[in-house]
């Protein structure tokens, strides 16, 4: 037992007075215990002032909420701009090929007949009666638009590429345009494009129609470009293949970015008189909001 104790944040310590007896009576100041706890207790409380003490070593760093939102915001409007840039970069591109285009009246002098027939088939259209009544309105603009195509969007389109040739529609459609009012389109379509034999293919004359009533928008659109948005097409009579048919489209009414259209394609007559109705058909047509950044607007 100790004695003479003082104690030290629970520890007991023995004094440099403490005596320990010796085998000859004497007595004897351990002075090399009194140093070794004096050293264990020095240890431990430089430990605890340590673990107790923030160091300059060891800066506390803010997490700053506000850099986290506005990092994330960033990377989410730079990743959606860029899916819609992905995403509308081939109709802005058709839109930027447009723009270079040759003119309604270059693309009358661009089509050659590359056969015989193709050349009997665009005398025909362009010497017809109702081509020449159209031709001298002055309300009617005159052109070839499918001629107007350029490379490489020609090879990809569907009617001023894989449908127009021999066989099929022989030559480019004439168009005369009222613009904001009406559309008159003339053409060939040749005895490779039907459905049962003899009759051309209903899909065909939908097709035809689709872009005819587009075309026909456009011009009361605010930019000059529409896209369908709902078409309803009516089969009236068989129609019948290596026929001469004309396209009818009338502007019915105009809201904003919204167009509706009706039309119907007949037999070209003998005269500026329409021969029978084979289709009829309405469409809705909306001005696309990529139409603006085309022309420069955001």
């Amino acid at each position: 037992m100790f004695h003479n104790e003082r104690y030290y944040s629970g520890l007991s310590l023995p004094t440099s007075d403490h005596l320990f007896p010796l085998g000859n009576g004497d007595y004897t100041v351990n002075k090399q215990v009194n140093t070794t706890s004096q050293t264990i207790y020095s240890s431990f409380r430089s430990h605890a002032d340590t673990a107790t003490k923030p160091t300059a070593s060891q800066p506390q760093i803010p997490i700053s909420r506000l850099r986290r939102v506005l990092t994330l915001s960033a990377l989410s409007l730079t990743f959606t701009s860029l899916g819609f840039l992905l995403a509308t970069a081939p109709a802005i591109a058709a839109l930027v090929a447009l723009a270079n285009a040759p003119s309604d009246h270059d693309s009358l002098s661009k089509f050659l007949p590359t056969d015989e027939h193709a050349a009997e088939v665009d005398a025909y259209i362009q010497n017809h009666p109702l081509t020449k009544s159209l031709r001298a309105n002055p309300d009617y603009k005159e052109s070839r638009p499918h001629l107007r195509m350029v490379e490489p969007h020609k090879s990809h389109s569907l009617t001023a590429g894989t449908l127009l040739g021999p066989g099929k529609i022989t030559v480019p459609p004439l168009v005369f345009v009222n613009e904001g009012k009406e559309l008159m389109s003339i053409s060939y379509l040749g005895t490779d494009l039907c459905g049962h034999v003899g009759i051309i293919h209903g899909g065909l004359l939908a097709t035809l129609l689709d872009e005819g009533l587009a075309r026909c928008s456009f011009a009361a659109l605010p930019n000059k470009i529409g896209v369908t948005a709902q078409l309803t097409v009516n089969y009236r009579k068989p129609a019948p293949a290596g026929r001469f048919m004309v396209l009818r489209a009338e502007l019915v009414k105009v809201e904003g970015r919204k167009a509706w259209v009706k039309g119907n394609i007949s037999l070209l007559g003998e005269g500026t008189k329409m021969g029978d109705v084979l289709v009829e058909a309405e469409g809705l047509f909306v001005e696309p909001k990529y139409a603006k950044v085309s022309n420069g607007e955001v």
